[in-house]
């Protein structure tokens, strides 16, 4: 698919069928992740696929806003493999997850697969529930899947600001 498509029409499922997504699909996405850039090459991002009913209720019980999705991306990075920027006041960890995450989220679109990102939970519960190693840090879930009937965009999804309201040349 064309790319300004692909950043024009992707939306944020919230409705999704019962279809798992097919393997390749699933693959071309976490190979998008594979290439994101990351400050100093670190590739600090660790990904888990939760697919298990299992891990979906484990998911459930942490955001009520998995919309049905059968599978859900959780996109973590490793606090220890990060890069410290000048003045020390932060650090790559969450931009180089959100790099990757996004471009994800932009594969999934491209391979037909409908995707919602989730920031509605505790990560450091998040952390405990899944049992994740003490270095890391969870970012977000990803649902994916295939939109429902009822999966649409949001009305105000083409809603955007002029760029003069965004946008400073100086």
């Amino acid at each position: 698919m064309e790319f300004t498509k692909v950043v024009q029409e992707r939306f944020s499922c919230k409705n999704f069928k019962n279809e798992q997504v097919n393997k390749e699909a699933l693959e071309a996405i976490l190979e998008a992740g594979k290439v994101a850039p990351t400050a100093k090459n670190l590739q600090e991002q660790r990904i888990y696929v939760i697919q298990s009913e299992e891990a979906l209720a484990k998911i459930d019980s942490l955001t009520p806003c998995r919309y049905g999705a059968p599978t859900v991306l959780m996109v973590a990075f490793d606090a220890k493999n990060v890069f410290t920027y000048p003045g020390e006041t932060r650090d790559s960890g969450v931009e180089d997850a959100t790099i990757v995450a996004t471009h994800m989220i932009l594969a999934a679109y491209n391979a037909g697969v409908d995707s919602c990102w989730i920031n509605f939970f505790d990560p450091q519960k998040a952390k405990e529930v899944f049992g994740l190693p003490e270095n890391e840090e969870v970012l977000m879930f990803m649902d994916l899947g295939y939109a429902s009937q009822k999966g649409i965009p949001l009305p105000n999804h083409s809603s955007r600001k002029d760029l003069t309201e965004t946008v400073t040349y100086l």
